[in-house]
């Protein structure tokens, strides 16, 4: 699986279209790794389109705003590398929440978790 990191914009693809992944944080390494991501809502018809809506990033409407994946779980999310921007700070609210919980990891894949597949 490519490297990812905070920053990275994800898409993966179904059979109605292209979904937006983010990756907010990883935290361990390896095996140990647990993957921070949020979910965008919407769908594309293609990789041109989705990659059109990431460039006005403010204007994407949030599914999922976070989610803490295993490194299994991650590598079982079929998704590609976009491109990377910046995390901002406002994007990192329900990861900081979080932080402050018993801080839960789901072994389950984004797309599992969203409903999606």
């Amino acid at each position: 699986m490519p490297e990812f990191q905070a920053g990275d914009d994800l898409i993966f693809q179904l059979e109605s279209g292209f979904g937006l992944l983010r990756v907010l944080a990883v935290e361990g390494e390896g095996a140990d790794s647990v993957w921070h991501l949020l979910a965008y809502e919407d769908f594309y018809p293609n990789v041109e389109s989705a990659e059109s809506a990431l460039a006005g990033p403010q204007a994407l409407a949030v599914r999922k705003a976070h989610m803490a994946l295993t490194n299994r779980a991650f590598e079982r999310t079929p998704a590609a590398r976009l491109g990377n921007r910046p995390v901002r700070d406002d994007e990192l609210g329900e990861y900081r929440k979080w932080l402050e919980t018993d801080r839960p990891v789901s072994d389950r894949s984004a797309l599992l978790m969203l409903g999606i597949r």
